[in-house]
């Protein structure tokens, strides 16, 4: 059974910087995509920031130039946030496709609020 588990989520101003990870139970080598998702009370869940084996990368548009998507090593992918505004309030969370199948994580709150 493939895990995914987020961390790094909290409190933070207006303007600045959070860091969360995922941290899977295989190798991030052998998905076929991963990305980072987030839903906001009232909507529903969008693509913030995603990548496929195939080496391409997207970002929605209202986290580009502040959202950065990195793999740290073989089990963890992170999402660099910053410039955060209070719109980016969410959950966020990770999600890998393994062949046709989907997993996610538990989430992790960010609120943004001074």
């Amino acid at each position: 059974q493939v895990q995914l588990v987020e961390s790094g989520g909290g409190l933070v101003q207006p303007g600045g910087s959070l860091r969360l990870s995922c941290a899977a139970s295989e190798s991030i080598f052998r998905f076929k995509a991963m990305g980072w998702y987030r839903q906001a009370p009232g909507k529903e869940r969008e693509l913030v920031a995603g990548f496929t084996s195939g080496g391409s990368t997207n970002y929605a548009d209202s986290v580009k130039g502040r959202f950065t998507i990195s793999v740290d090593n073989a089990k963890t992918v992170s999402l660099r946030m910053n410039v955060l505004k209070p719109e980016d309030t969410a959950v966020y969370y990770c999600k890998g496709t393994w062949y046709s199948y989907e997993y996610w994580g538990q989430g992790t709150q960010v609120t943004v609020s001074s």
